[in-house]
């Protein structure tokens, strides 16, 4: 608006100046004309009088304008653009704040209205999620979705909790919640990366309704007889990314990594603003000296060419790549691209393009009021990586330290799941989160489609809410039955199995999937007798629901949370379920309800 405001004053006044000069110009050749004495005739008789008669014309005709009359007209010129220009900044006055007024309300619904009354306004981008329906079998038997091992909604959320902020809606991913904890699940034996294990028992905030949990184990490897790794740290040192709780943290945070990796592994580190660099060219990890000196000289400023740098680090990679090794990207920034190639359907073409060459992506999410998970996101999702938001150094322990391996180690690719249910139990079925991670159908036997991959020894557990058949619900929507094709229940429904479920995935280095079948048997627990996995991972997704106001959750509520979470704790070594409870705690000391004893 103020730029506008500019444009017009000057094309204004530049105006009335060179008119004013063209004037005065104007005027002061009317007075010299208006001064010259016309010459004595020398000529006789008629001719003279009639020069005489024709220079008397002139006299008697209208005066030109004196610099008085220019002046005037000049007000009145003046006067008239003022009025235009008034006119014309009120209309843009008013299409600004109509565009002003849309823009607030897109940004979430829990805006900070400190930061507004600062001026300093929230411009965290997160993509609105479309709760995935209950669907009936009869119409819709199958269920097809990619695993999502990423855990950045979680931590994220965290931070806003913690500000004593409650979490923008969009900003939860249940699945991510869930996932965001360790499961005391089997190790594989068998020839399969990784062990299935499900569990049947009532859903705590819809009782008539069941909740199946589905968990996966990867198997965990010997880290002295893991494969080199060949690193390349790329870092956003742009001017968004100053603040402690981001280049400074990112720096401690890879440094972390870097006192985790042995002395056959590589860095190299990429930095990008304004433009891309390479600061460390591919370097043994034994170095870390060297490593951690080029680290710390590094320092924030200018705008942010992601996608150069993006491009550099993946050539760095290829340039260095083992055959047979770890070969991964670790892509630390806020996401707040806006040089180049920087919009997010651009930087996830050239993600998907560069997955191809066997290079892996790991994405770290730092900061806050600018941050764009919407596009880490994405980003992570097509171009075979994972995605940690590190709000704290505890965060890059956990990422970087305790879950290295997991992080790091890609032991399964393109894992997908899809659940077949028995229409002879199952009157409708609800996959809880994973709504950016659903996939056709068809998908599933198709090897080109992209899915989650699955780390050395990470856990992964999806959650399906059952409306049993004879349940009276509200969740139940009807359908017209159909005239070209039947509806009824093949022989193989008449058993006591509740649903099927296939997985498929590829090893690291193949093209070609494999697959795996799990039935699951109608054997329903009482919610007491189930699990420390079941119960907690439960009260994670009712807390889900409640932080998304969720139309499905039922009798949901934070006493109850609490409750299964104290009830399921079990080995909490490192504290995060302790923690999970206390965060749960102030969420509801937030909504104003008092807190069990």
């Amino acid at each position: 608006m103020r730029n506008l405001k500019s444009f017009f004053k000057k094309t204004l006044y530049i105006s009335i100046l060179l008119f004013f000069i063209w004037a005065c110009q104007g005027g002061r050749e009317a007075n010299r004309q208006q001064n010259i004495k016309p010459l004595g005739n020398i000529e006789s008789g008629k001719a003279g009088e009639e020069k005489h008669s024709n220079i008397a014309d002139k006299s008697t005709a209208s005066p030109p304008p004196s610099n008085l009359d220019v002046l005037n007209n000049l007000s009145k010129l003046y006067l008239s653009q003022s009025n235009a220009l008034q006119s014309e900044l009120s209309r843009e006055r008013q299409q600004l704040l109509m565009e002003h007024k849309e823009l607030l309300q897109q940004r979430p619904n829990n805006a900070n209205k400190q930061d507004e009354e600062d001026g300093n306004f929230n411009t965290e981008e997160y993509s609105k999620i479309v709760e995935n329906q209950f669907q009936n079998p009869k119409n819709a038997p199958l269920s097809t979705f990619s695993i999502d091992v990423d855990k950045a909604s979680y931590s994220n959320s965290r931070r806003m909790i913690i500000n004593g902020q409650m979490p923008y809606k969009d900003a939860v991913r249940i699945e991510e919640f869930v996932n965001y904890f360790d499961y005391e699940y089997p190790n594989p034996t068998g020839e399969h990366p990784f062990s299935i294990i499900t569990e049947v028992s009532s859903c705590p905030w819809n009782p008539e309704n069941q909740l199946v949990h589905i968990g996966l184990q990867g198997k965990k490897l010997d880290y002295d007889k893991l494969a080199p790794s060949n690193l390349v740290f790329l870092i956003d040192v742009s001017g968004s990314m100053a603040g402690e709780n981001r280049l400074p943290l990112l720096k401690s945070s890879l440094k972390l990594l870097i006192n985790e990796l042995s002395e056959k592994d590589k860095i190299a580190i990429v930095v990008y603003a304004g433009a891309a660099g390479l600061v460390l060219p591919s370097t043994p990890a034994s170095e870390k000296s060297k490593i951690i000196k080029v680290l710390d000289k590094l320092e924030a400023g200018g705008s942010t060419a992601g996608g150069q740098g993006i491009k550099l680090a993946y050539q760095v990679a290829k340039e260095n790549f083992i055959a047979e090794g770890n070969n991964r990207i670790i892509l630390a920034t806020d996401g707040d691209f806006n040089v180049g190639v920087s919009s997010t359907s651009e930087l996830v073409r050239l993600v998907e393009e560069k997955r191809k060459e066997g290079i892996f992506l790991t994405l770290c999410g730092f900061g806050m009021g600018n941050y764009k998970d919407d596009r880490m996101e994405e980003i992570a999702k097509n171009g075979n990586g994972n995605y940690f938001y590190i709000d704290n150094i505890n965060e890059a322990k956990k990422v970087f330290v305790k879950e290295m391996r997991a992080t790091l180690f890609t032991i399964a690719k393109d894992v997908k799941i899809q659940v077949e249910f028995n229409p002879a139990k199952v009157q409708a079925y609800r996959l809880i989160g994973y709504e950016n991670r659903m996939l056709k159908d068809v998908d599933f036997n198709d090897d080109k489609k992209d899915a989650g991959e699955l780390g050395a020894g990470h856990t992964v557990t999806a959650l399906y809410e059952i409306i049993p058949v004879g349940v009276k619900s509200e969740y139940l929507k009807s359908v017209d039955d159909l005239k070209y094709q039947s509806n009824q229940n093949t022989n193989a429904a008449n058993n006591d199995e509740l649903m099927t479920i296939k997985f498929r995935y590829k090893k690291p280095s193949e093209d070609t999937s494999q697959l795996m079948t799990h039935v699951l048997k109608d054997k329903s627990k009482k919610l007491e007798e189930t699990s420390d996995n079941f119960r907690f991972s439960a009260s994670v997704a009712e807390f889900g629901l409640l932080l998304r106001d969720s139309e499905f959750k039922g009798n949901a509520n934070y006493n109850q949370i609490i409750s299964l979470a104290k009830g399921a704790k079990g080995n909490d070594s490192e504290g995060y379920r302790a923690e999970f409870i206390q965060l749960v705690e102030n969420c509801q000391l937030m909504q104003g309800e008092k807190t069990q004893d």
